[in-house]
């Protein structure tokens, strides 16, 4: 674009509403779309269920082991306690937060979701995590809205004392994160 002397140009740059982001004490906020990552992670959070059935790889594969040995594990499966934290992989670390039990209607509960955020925070002070994502829990395969979630999380974050986690990226659906974080800005108290 020509730009003629002591005339402005007529076209401005706006900047885009994927990502939006907040400071709460030490920990750098970032609300963005799963599709466009604000910064590496060291651990994906996943919304799970007490038998893990929503992390369960769809892929119908050859189990290489006898019919029986499975029907045994099937019988031994204990379900996972909700509000739970279980950890899996490596790099990046998979966080698997139970707050589903798919035998009650909803299959979710708000106390399952805050002990979970609690979890989840713990796990990162313990192992020294820097940065996870976040998806708002309850709404991925729950009915929670997403103003409630951010309640419980604004909850939860006043009452954790955060030393190594620095960095949270809450995975939003396009659209929705200037929402988010202005929600989250109105809930905090600096």
């Amino acid at each position: 674009m020509e730009v003629r002397r002591g005339l402005r140009p007529k076209l401005t740059v706006i900047t885009g509403g994927l990502v939006s982001a907040m400071s709460f004490g030490g920990l750098q906020i970032v609300a963005a779309p799963k599709e466009h990552p604000p910064f590496s992670v060291d651990a994906f959070t996943y919304e799970e269920d007490t038998f893990l059935v929503l992390s369960a790889d769809p892929k119908v594969r050859d189990p290489k082991v006898p019919m029986a040995r499975i029907m045994t594990r099937l019988i031994e499966t204990q379900p996972q306690v909700p509000g739970s934290v279980l950890i899996r992989g490596m790099v990046p670390l998979r966080l698997l937060a139970v707050v589903h039990d798919l035998n009650q209607v909803p299959s979710w509960k708000e106390e399952w979701i805050e002990k979970a955020l609690e979890g989840l925070f713990r796990e990162a002070e313990g192992r020294r995590l820097n940065a996870i994502a976040l998806p708002l829990l309850g709404t991925v395969h729950g009915s929670l809205d997403s103003e409630r979630f951010v309640e419980l999380l604004a909850g939860v974050l006043e009452r954790t004392t955060l030393g190594h986690f620095k960095r949270l990226w809450l995975m939003v659906p396009k659209g929705k994160a200037k929402q988010v974080i202005g929600s989250l800005k109105a809930r905090l108290t600096p």
